[in-house]
């Protein structure tokens, strides 16, 4: 445990070591790092790139609920801090985005960049999310499983992804599950979006059913200068359903971030 509470978490810690600035990635409720496979291999030939499990997630430490976004923001830069890391590029998927978001409110200097992926500042349909913490402490998380990825993907999505994907979700520690629910719930960023300063890119799918398009565009008209992507990207798993569109996106933001920040450094120094 660390200051506060915060929990270090499992990462996968990949790719090149140059100079650039490093890129985590956060995971949506029920998923571990292997939902960013694609990201991962495809940006880690040239860029350092950390995943996080979750708290309750994963190999991350399962601390009693119910918890709260602003502390899962506080696990990652927690154990940022334990592998000297200061400062980096967020993107997150879901629940994964609102943690992105919460670090760049709570540790502006943290954050180079954001990138959220079909998520939201207040997410809907919250009744839904108690009741299946409750359901997930009494019967445990397989009994959610099918129901939860036929939300991540279209109907075209091949079994065998689904079925892996599936036993991710069922293989989800209950009290962790729960527990991220009880987050999601509470979680309002609204008020909070004009201070975030760190240039955004917000990507929805059309197709999302968790959170449409407006929760992403609600997103982009609160940051000041965030860019709104949307398009047919899959359902609420968009970075794994379709990372061709996904990751190049990713991809051309960061490095649009970078040259930025280069070209601000080189006339500092003239």
């Amino acid at each position: 445990m660390g200051e506060g509470g915060s929990v270090r978490l499992h990462v996968t810690d990949e790719g090149s070591r140059d100079a650039r600035t490093p890129l985590v990635l956060l995971c949506s409720l029920g998923s571990t790092v292997d939902m960013w496979a694609p990201q991962r291999e495809e940006i880690g030939r040239d860029r350092r790139v950390i995943t996080m499990d979750t708290r309750g997630h994963g190999g991350s430490p399962v601390p009693d609920g119910p918890y709260t976004v602003e502390e899962l923001a506080d696990d990652v830069l927690e154990t940022l801090d334990g592998l000297d890391v200061g400062r980096a590029h967020f993107a997150g998927v879901s629940l994964g985005g609102a943690t992105s978001q919460a670090i760049a409110v709570r540790a502006p200097e943290r954050a180079a960049s954001l990138t959220l992926v079909c998520t939201s500042a207040r997410f809907a349909n919250l009744p839904t999310y108690t009741d299946r913490a409750a359901t997930v402490r009494s019967e445990g998380v397989e009994g959610i499983a099918d129901g939860v990825v036929t939300r991540w993907f279209t109907d075209d999505v091949d079994a065998d992804t689904v079925a892996r994907m599936r036993a991710m979700i069922a293989a989800t520690p209950a009290e962790g599950y729960a527990s991220c629910c009880e987050a999601i719930v509470a979680w309002d960023s609204r008020d909070d979006l004009g201070r975030i300063a760190a240039p955004t890119l917000v990507i929805s799918g059309a197709e999302d059913p968790a959170t449409p398009p407006e929760h992403g565009r609600a997103i982009a008209e609160g940051i000041p200068g965030a860019r709104f992507e949307v398009g047919r990207v899959g359902h609420h798993l968009a970075s794994y359903q379709r990372p061709e569109i996904v990751t190049g996106l990713l991809v051309e933001h960061v490095k649009g971030v970078d040259a930025m920040e280069g070209s601000s450094s080189m006339k500092g120094r003239e």
